[in-house]
Parts: C-alpha cells; structure tokens; sequence
C-alpha cells in the first residue's frame, strides 16, 4: 500500500532532482522512497556493542582465564600506591 507525502525543498534543489531523474527515467517518489529504505534498512542492521566486542578476537598474549578486573586493580595499586 503507497502512502502520499508532501515535502518541502528549495527550488535549485527541485530543478537539479527533476533533471537526474529524467536522465535516469525515474521517477522523484521512487528516488525519495529508495533512499528512505536505505535509512530504514541501515537502521535495523544495528547491531549491539556487545555483539561487536563478543566478536572481535581476543589477542594471544592475554590470558583468558586470568581474572582482569583484579589484575587492572594489582596494577593501579602498585603503581599509585592505593
């Protein structure tokens, strides 16, 4: 189902619009409904940090079963003296 939309853009830009989409043979709702999908589509695809972080690979020389939290804690306080 098609739902009408007004728009208001400045006239230069208008005439440059009109001109592409007659060079492609389209038409402007088409141009204007195929970028709003692009924004829809990329916003959808957003994944979480988390998901990105779950995904990078952890580096070799880092222990995975060494409790970092406490390590980072050891570190501050021989080096700061808390």
């Amino acid at each position: 189902m098609k739902a009408r939309l007004n728009i208001t853009i400045e006239d230069n830009v208008l005439s440059q619009v009109k001109a592409y989409a007659a060079s492609k043979h389209i038409s402007i709702s088409r141009i204007v409904e195929d970028y709003l999908r692009t924004i829809a589509a990329k916003s959808e695809k957003k994944e979480s940090i988390l998901d990105l972080v779950d995904s990078l690979e952890v580096p070799s020389h880092i222990d995975t079963k060494q409790d970092l939290k406490k390590a980072f804690y050891e570190d501050q306080s021989a080096k700061y003296g808390f």
